[in-house]
């Protein structure tokens, strides 16, 4: 199988745990999960180094049985992919029901505060917000970000508001002037180019279906969550983001069936034991 795009090991082991482990209180055997990231290129060492990591990182479980050792969902690891599960197949890429509410966030960080500044600006843009000005950021709609805000302990430093644009305000000029409308649509449409071709087909190897399926979800979810979800009235004509979503939903629907048989050959799965951590 060959897939152009590159997405990094951690990035497609969680979608692989969200596709297979989520909701179902089972651990995956580690062998399996090597077998499947191998027919995407990812070799044996890279997986278990993202396995050990994704521990050391609170991400995953592991479970031993007999000889084997398997790995499961942590609350956090969960929570992460019930928000990209949200996202998918809930939230969607298109924003047709805008109500005008925009999301202002300002804040004054200390010089010195570098590290701060930066995880903050970087969680503001995973979150959907773009620079307005310097140390004042806006997102279309009501965003929460109270529980983000506290876990970087800027709280006293950070103001939060909900507003209206004036009547005015040219809407389509500041979006165009706040976010990089042009690199996200590159990637809504090379998405197209390189996905639309599986609407019509099917891999030789029905093996393949398991793990071409995870990173075509994979690839979506990295998309769609670098994408603020801007009104689509404001958006240049012919926006992409409707046909990708096409094509993921087409692509995603045509392998399921492959893809669900692979993984009762693929998967060795046992139940969570509450007895290990």
């Amino acid at each position: 199988m060959s897939v152009e795009g590159a997405l990094r090991p951690q990035s497609l082991m969680l979608t692989f745990l969200g596709d297979q482990v989520l909701g179902r209180d089972v651990c995956v055997y580690s062998g399996s999960v090597i077998d499947v990231f191998a027919r995407v290129g990812i070799g044996e060492q890279a997986t278990r180094s993202t396995l050990s990591r994704m521990v050391g990182r609170g991400l995953l479980r592991r479970q031993r049985e007999g000889r084997r050792m398997y790995f499961g969902l942590t609350e956090r690891s969960a929570a992460v992919l019930r928000d990209g599960e949200r996202r998918i197949w809930h939230t969607g890429a298109v924003n047709r029901h805008w109500d005008g509410t925009w999301t202002l966030l300002g804040f004054s960080l200390p010089e010195s505060w570098q590290r701060q500044r930066h995880d903050l600006r970087s969680r503001l843009t995973w979150s959907g917000f773009g620079p307005l000005f310097n140390g004042l950021w806006i997102a279309p709609g009501e965003v929460d970000v109270s529980s983000l805000v506290a876990e970087l302990g800027l709280s006293a430093h950070v103001k939060v508001f909900r507003a209206h644009a004036d009547a005015g305000t040219d809407i389509g000029a500041m979006i165009g002037e706040t976010w990089e409308l042009a690199e996200l649509a590159d990637r809504y449409e090379a998405f197209v180019r390189r996905w639309q071709p599986w609407e019509s087909r099917s891999p030789q190897d029905a093996d393949d279906a398991l793990p071409l399926r995870l990173r075509a979800q994979a690839e979506w979810l990295r998309i769609i969550r670098g994408d603020p979800r801007l009104p689509v009235k404001h958006l240049p004509d012919g926006w992409p983001a409707q046909r990708a979503e096409h094509t993921f939903r087409a692509v995603h629907e045509r392998l399921t069936p492959l893809a669900e048989a692979a993984a009762e050959r693929l998967l060795d799965l046992v139940p969570v034991r509450d007895d290990q951590a």
